[in-house]
């Protein structure tokens, strides 16, 4: 375990790409929905958001379309407290937009991202971004599928001369972003990050495998594995021991955002320097917020609440359930 970073002298970086999202604003089935509601989503700066509320300095990087959806993203973020000056503003690339419906059992996404302004981020974008105060730097597959600049560009955060800075990779694997391309590249970007977060479903989806062992095994070069195991909790693999601890019960409103909470809370917890079990406790109590609502970043849990789950016994954890309204 490495010991905490200093808050006050360092920063961490989430880059990728950010859309503007609509979500239904009223109940009943899609096609009858004349009513949105106007949010963002994107899951590196979901994640950057979530790690602003636990108190560092945040920053985002990305591309931008100089239109109403980029100003809507920019405007959104920094009332998190996310630092934007970073993101590229592009005057031909528009910002990418995506359509939500809800569904507490898995919402159906679509996207309308082709040629957006992120799409046309490349290793350039490194130049002058400033990292020596830099602890971590988040990423993800979707990046990677965007274009051949962006891989280029996650190709070269991962340069295995990067320092001492950690870099985090969540595999979020979109099927529809890797039609026609080579997915053999995603196993070969996790295993130069330094610690890898992966759902059991999208790894058994993409590799026929789910088990955190057998991951292990794919991916055996990060210092730490990750693998999210939906309802069930998550497993932790580090230096050759591995932990488990179930996730908390929610009556889900909508899944969509909740991995990017449990990656926030869980690397926050690992840059304060803190055990397995608080790491993995971190990132489900997170999670918790994003489950209860149909936005992409929810309400977090109150603080007093936090402590308490975090030192709570086995069992007392395990029956602790959440529902609308008992956030506090």
């Amino acid at each position: 375990m490495k010991p905490p970073v200093d808050r006050g002298a360092a920063d961490v970086v989430c880059l990728g790409e950010s859309m503007a999202l609509f979500v239904p604003a009223e109940p009943g089935p899609t096609h009858e929905v004349t009513s949105w509601t106007r949010t963002v989503g994107g899951a590196e700066s979901n994640v950057a958001c979530h790690l602003a509320r636990f108190g560092w300095h945040s920053r985002w990087v990305s591309a931008l379309g100089r239109d109403a959806f980029g100003r809507a993203i920019l405007d959104r973020l920094t009332s998190f407290g996310v630092d934007v000056a970073d993101v590229a503003r592009d005057e031909h690339r528009p910002t990418g937009l995506y359509v939500k419906e809800a569904d507490a059992n898995g919402s159906t996404v679509r996207y309308f991202r082709r040629g957006s302004a992120a799409s046309g981020m490349g290793p350039e974008l490194l130049e002058g971004l400033g990292l020596d105060r830099t602890a971590l730097i988040h990423l993800s597959g979707i990046t990677a599928a965007l274009s051949e600049s962006c891989l280029a560009l996650v190709t070269a955060i991962l340069d295995p001369w990067r320092g001492d800075r950690l870099v985090s990779f969540d595999l979020n694997w979109r099927p529809a972003l890797w039609r026609n391309k080579d997915t053999a590249v995603l196993a070969e970007l996790a295993n130069k990050a330094d610690i890898v977060l992966v759902g059991s479903d999208e790894a058994e989806a993409l590799w026929g495998i789910g088990d955190p062992l057998a991951l292990r095994e794919l991916l055996p070069e990060p210092r730490t594995l990750v693998v999210k195991q939906a309802e069930h909790g998550a497993t932790m693999v580090e230096n050759g021991q591995s932990w488990f601890q179930p996730a908390l019960k929610v009556d889900v409103v909508e899944p969509v955002g909740a991995g990017d909470a449990f990656a926030a809370g869980f690397l926050s917890s690992t840059l304060d320097g803190e055990d397995p079990v608080t790491r993995l406790r971190r990132g489900h109590l997170c999670a918790v917020g994003s489950l209860l609502t149909r936005d992409d970043v929810g309400e977090p849990v109150a603080a007093e609440l936090v402590e308490r789950l975090l030192a709570a016994d086995d069992e007392t954890w395990a029956n602790t359930h959440f529902s609308a309204g008992t956030r506090a």
